[in-house]
């Protein structure tokens, strides 16, 4: 049966979908609020990305998606130092959770986990998961400067991996020492230039960076049933898929025990996020393959209706439209089987 005959009626799950709560700015300390500028994007699109039952639940309906997985999109916790950054994230936590409490069918969550403490990172990890059925963690590219392969993270991984949850890694702002040498005075343009540093190019190469490094750093092999999910049809790497294959070969002087493909292929995930055209969806699907792609809309930076409408666009068998749609996310995150402790 060709999907289009009831794309209407089926369940669609988007799992990068934003939220900011500007309300709890008042836990920054001074000096952080005085030298913390929002971006642009976040700042004009703050009355949808703090909405949750308003315009956020109406597109939804209007568009056909039944669930959104919501994510923060800030990145104020990385501001934090060790001593206080817990905080700051349990508390985002905890208005997420009950702002979401009502809609338990429209809604859930990855935790927003301060990343500068990992030990009680992992711990916040484990509280949602166990207190309000988030599904998991989204990380927002490196931390100060350090990549997940540094050794201080290992607990968040041991921790998601006996949880059964993902880590989904989001894109993030480019270290100073890349933006200053990579994405600035282009031309004679002064200072930094965002569109190559950030959504034009630099994140997502970054991105695949990051995959790569934990790759090479054999931290796939290390937790066998970790899963990592990244967004934006794959951040370039499936792109550079068989490249890569032959590059990150075991023995090629790195520490993973597999190879790329096979790795990747077990335990790394991604979604369409921001991405609404068919052919970087038909190289995904040659390289990395249907059972690990999941449907993203990026809300609110991209709409609702443009990723329903690709959606619709997606020629493939009914069972193939499925998996994208909603069957890979409903494994992964376990949408239809996890249990929550209680919820205040």
């Amino acid at each position: 049966m060709h999907h289009r005959l009831f794309i209407k009626d089926m369940r669609i799950v988007a799992i990068e979908e934003h939220v900011s709560f500007p309300e709890l700015s008042y836990l920054l300390p001074d000096k952080v609020r005085a030298g913390k500028a929002p971006s642009g994007p976040a700042m004009q699109m703050m009355p949808k990305l703090e909405d949750i039952s308003g315009e956020r639940l109406r597109s939804m309906n209007e568009s056909g998606i039944s669930m959104q997985v919501l994510s923060v999109e800030n990145t104020d916790v990385n501001l934090l130092d060790a001593g206080s950054a817990p905080a700051f994230a349990t508390a985002y936590n905890n208005l997420l959770a009950a702002k979401i409490k009502d809609h338990p069918e429209r809604f859930t969550a990855f935790a927003h986990l301060p990343m500068t403490a990992p030990d009680a990172a992992a711990d916040e990890l484990e509280r949602v998961v166990k207190t309000y059925g988030f599904r998991g963690a989204m990380i927002r590219g490196h931390t100060n400067g350090e990549f997940l392969d540094a050794p201080k993270f290992a607990p968040i991984f041991e921790r998601a991996e006996r949880l059964g949850v993902p880590i989904y890694i989001h894109p993030g702002l480019p270290p100073k020492a890349v933006m200053d040498a990579y994405y600035s005075n282009v031309g004679d343009m002064q200072g930094p230039y965002d569109a190559i540093a950030c959504w034009g190019w630099g994140w997502h190469s970054e991105t695949a960076i990051h995959v790569l490094r934990l790759l090479a750093a054999g931290i796939f092999d290390r937790y066998p049933k970790l899963k990592i999910i990244i967004g934006h049809m794959g951040e370039m790497l499936p792109m550079m898929w068989a490249r890569a294959e032959r590059a990150f070969q075991p023995g090629s002087g790195g520490k993973n025990q597999r190879a790329l493909s096979e790795t990747f292929r077990e335990q790394l995930f991604i979604t369409t996020s921001g991405f609404f055209t068919q052919p970087p969806l038909q190289i995904a699907l040659d390289t990395i393959g249907i059972d690990n792609i999941l449907f993203s809309v990026d809300y609110p930076f991209s709409a609702n209706q443009m990723g329903v409408d690709f959606l619709n666009n997606i020629h493939l068998p009914a069972e193939q439209f499925e998996k994208i749609a909603h069957g890979n996310a409903d494994r992964i995150l376990q949408l239809d089987n996890f249990q929550v402790d209680k919820i205040d």
